[in-house]
């Protein structure tokens, strides 16, 4: 028998929960290719290793922007090569899989997703808006009466929902995430300092001293290497967790922006639930040290980091796939 696997399909990484295993699969989502042959010659965290370090022949490709796939052939090729290492497929049979994406994307989008998952090796293919799916992942019950807040930071997109009653009650989705905040810190970075550095560095900056919180007097430092604008040569500078926080300031704005217009458009009863449970943080914008405290103080709700923010939406789809299973079979019998 084929098992069924939910798929994160993120635009930095591609999450695979197997029913009945748990995650099994979590690597970068880019495919490195010999541009002159058109070859695959890496896919996931080996193609990752390439990213700013291939000869001129070797691209190394992110099919995914923004949450969206922006070259169907890498992403059917990344997603079959996953697909296949895993070797879920039965003799004879194929895999339900259900795969996540953001709550504003166009049909045009919808249906090349569920077509690239389909090539891959789908049996039945389930599309499930990324946010709902979060909130199972992080434990929330949405299926009750109440209201439940999520906001699921992510690399490309950032996707805000209020549920209730198993369904997206409201939602906003916006092109504002991780990525964004590495190309802020890159571009300051060579404003600042006339340092020019990689997306890679970008995102190990963000890590280890990114705050999304002005910390008065904070002397968390990082010594950051790359090349000199002017010179040439290669070069280092001391960046600080204050200048971090300026270059990141207008996207974690947009995000706190997005997340009080979600909550201003609510029915009073609804609202009334998120003062009392608060909002759930999953993705792994979640881990940006000061994000909860700032949502916090400006939305005036309590704010929850879930347990497993990077694993919630796969493991979300996962859940979803083993309850419609379940409730397959009791029809059944």
């Amino acid at each position: 028998m084929a098992k069924d696997i939910g798929i994160d399909l993120g635009t930095a990484n591609v999450l695979i929960y197997v029913v009945g295993k748990g995650i099994v699969l979590n690597e970068p989502s880019v495919v490195a290719v010999d541009t002159k042959t058109n070859k695959v010659l890496a896919v996931g965290s080996e193609a990752y290793r390439m990213v700013g370090r291939t000869p001129s022949n070797i691209r190394a490709i992110r099919p995914l922007k923004d949450g969206v796939i922006s070259d169907f052939d890498m992403t059917e090729e990344m997603l079959s090569y996953f697909v296949n290492k895993l070797s879920v497929k039965g003799f004879m049979s194929k895999p339900n899989i259900m795969i996540c994406a953001p709550t504003n994307i166009t049909e045009i989008e919808r249906k090349a997703i569920i077509q690239a998952a389909e090539k891959s090796g789908g049996a039945k293919v389930y599309l499930e808006a990324e946010p709902k799916v979060a909130a199972i992942g992080a434990g929330m019950d949405i299926f009750k009466p109440q209201g439940n807040m999520v906001i699921d930071m992510g690399g490309g997109t950032t996707d805000i929902a209020v549920l209730s009653l198993g369904d997206i009650v409201n939602s906003r989705s916006i092109r504002v995430a991780g990525d964004r905040m590495n190309g802020e810190i890159v571009s300051y970075i060579k404003r600042k300092y006339g340092l020019l550095i990689g997306e890679h560095t970008a995102e190990q900056i963000k890590i280890q001293i990114g705050t999304a919180y002005p910390v008065p007097n904070d002397e968390n430092t990082m010594t950051v290497r790359g090349r000199d604008s002017v010179t040439g040569m290669p070069t280092e500078v001391t960046v600080t967790a204050s200048g971090v926080e300026e270059a990141i300031h207008d996207s974690v704005e947009q995000i706190v922006t997005a997340a009080h217009s979600v909550l201003e458009n609510l029915q009073p009863e609804l609202a009334a639930d998120i003062i009392d449970r608060g909002i759930i943080l999953t993705g792994g914008g979640a881990l940006l040290n000061g994000m909860d405290h700032i949502i916090s103080e400006r939305l005036k709700v309590p704010v929850v980091i879930s347990e497993d923010p990077l694993d919630n939406v796969a493991k979300g789809a996962g859940i979803l796939l083993e309850h419609m299973n379940q409730a397959a079979k009791k029809q059944d019998n």
